[in-house]
């Protein structure tokens, strides 16, 4: 009886060259505009919830309809440019987990089928082993 093969995948040459390019491209478009953070930073600035956004929502609009109240401390068009950068990002960050996590999915259950079949692979070669299969 043939052990249960949870999925079956295969990527032509063709198919790994496009997506290598494209990732690639990827790659060269957010070259020196994005940052790698040690584990540290990552904590110490966190990343804001979904409430907080919408208090930067909020403050965003408050500034718009009364650019008088912003506070000198404050570089309006920085704030601006950055609220536009991260609505950007935002979007594609979501696209790009979404592949992320079927990619390891995917890989997960290839990894259990691979795991699998070496187990009854090696169970058979212990078995004719003791059987004194020449070779074994």
């Amino acid at each position: 009886m043939a052990l249960e093969n949870l999925i079956s995948v295969e990527f032509t040459q063709e198919e790994l060259t496009n997506l290598d390019t494209h990732l690639e491209a990827i790659q060269q478009i957010l070259a020196g505009k994005t940052v790698n953070l040690t584990p540290e930073q990552r904590q110490q600035y966190g990343r804001i919830a979904n409430q907080n956004k919408l208090i930067v929502d909020k403050a965003k609009s408050h500034m718009e309809q009364h650019p008088n109240w912003i506070p000198n401390f404050i570089d309006k068009a920085e704030f601006d440019k950055d609220y536009i950068a991260r609505m950007q990002i935002e979007g594609r960050v979501q696209m790009l987990e979404n592949l992320t996590q079927q990619l390891l999915d995917t890989k997960t259950l290839l990894d259990h089928d691979n795991y699998t079949n070496t187990l009854s692979f090696y169970r058979t070669m212990r078995y004719l082993a003791g059987e004194n299969e020449a070779g074994a």
